[in-house]
């Protein structure tokens, strides 16, 4: 009697078999491990502005510090922007009739806020509240990277879940006094982040509803 298929059907079977195995397993890891890179967390790309602001210059230049214009990081869950009042409280007396500042000067005039394209987002379902890291030994540049020599601002981190967990898990390395919290040149120790742990009392939370509330 003769066989109702072929013999090479049974390759193509296992073949047909082993490769739904694969896609069945790679496809959801393939997708997670893109979800990771930087061109889905925009990591590393700088992105344009209404306005050119150099933090090289500002920051970096100036000595500005970031609390001047993010003041709200130290006592809220937002960081906030600068209003355009701040920007013009120096910009009324300096490059008053720079070109490239005239939108601040218009957004002043109309009272009406400048639009900042946002740099670090994270998903809706994650709560993160700046004050409770700035006030327990996290400095901006941890999240934020070396803002000062960035003439545009990009994400220097890719904020993924795995990133903050590992820093939840052992946030010696990036713990730092608190008076350098905004002292972009600073380097954390392990030994004194140790320190500065205990001294705190800081016990980062890894369970889900710490973040996912």
């Amino acid at each position: 009697m003769r066989d109702a298929f072929p013999r090479w059907s049974n390759s193509v079977f296992w073949a047909a078999l082993a490769l739904t195995a694969i896609a069945i397993v790679g496809l959801p890891a393939t997708c997670i491990g893109a979800a990771r890179t930087p061109y889905f967390t925009g990591a590393q790309d700088p992105l344009d502005q209404p306005i050119d602001f150099d933090h090289r210059h500002h920051n970096g230049d100036d000595g500005i510090d970031c609390l001047y214009c993010h003041s709200e990081a130290a006592k809220s869950s937002y960081a906030g922007i600068p209003s355009t009042s701040t920007c013009m409280g120096c910009h009324a007396q300096i490059w008053i009739d720079s070109p490239q500042l005239e939108p601040v000067r218009r957004a002043s005039l109309e009272n009406k806020p400048i639009v900042w394209n946002r740099v670090n987002r994270l998903p809706d379902h994650v709560f993160f509240d700046h004050s409770i890291h700035v006030n327990r030994g996290v400095g901006c540049a941890t999240c934020h990277g070396r803002v000062d020599r960035m003439a545009r601002v990009y994400a220097a981190e890719p904020l993924t879940m795995r990133w903050c967990l590992d820093c939840h898990r052992d946030p010696d390395p990036s713990l730092r006094p608190l008076d350098r919290i905004t002292d972009m040149s600073f380097v954390p120790t392990r030994e004194g982040g140790r320190a500065i742990r205990e001294q705190l009392g800081i016990k980062p939370g890894t369970d889900c509803t710490h973040c996912h509330r």
